[in-house]
């Protein structure tokens, strides 16, 4: 079973330097990250290879600002230490979330694009 870790700005950088890691960056008052976590969590379970590290925006801001976040949700999907993916904005369901994940974990190598939506930006 994958893994679930708690990040902070210090911790960051270390947590998605090897591995395959999907980065779930949440805020306290947004509604649909809190409803997309049992499905983020679940992605651990079901992906022994994943590490799911949860970031809390609001306590890293100048984290987020550096990785070009503009909104909430936000899923980066690392691969060590590497950027190779990145989903984000309200419209985000459990089902486009796993297809991303299907797409970007695929043995093709190709990088996950963000959709149309990307920006993430939170309203």
């Amino acid at each position: 079973m994958g893994a679930v870790v708690d990040a902070t700005k210090e911790t960051f950088r270390e947590l998605v330097s090897s591995g395959l890691v999907l980065v779930d960056v949440w805020g306290p008052e947004c509604r649909p990250c809190f409803a997309l976590m049992p499905h983020v969590e679940r992605q651990a379970e079901e992906r022994p290879e994943l590490t799911v590290v949860k970031l809390e925006a609001p306590k890293a801001r100048r984290l987020c600002m550096e990785l070009g976040l503009l909104g909430l949700p936000a899923f980066l999907l690392f691969r060590d230490g590497q950027e190779v993916g990145r989903l984000g904005g309200q419209d985000i369901t459990p089902e486009s979330l796993q297809d991303w994940l299907d797409e970007a974990t695929s043995d093709t190598g190709e990088q996950a694009g963000t959709p149309t939506s990307g920006d993430g930006e939170a309203r």
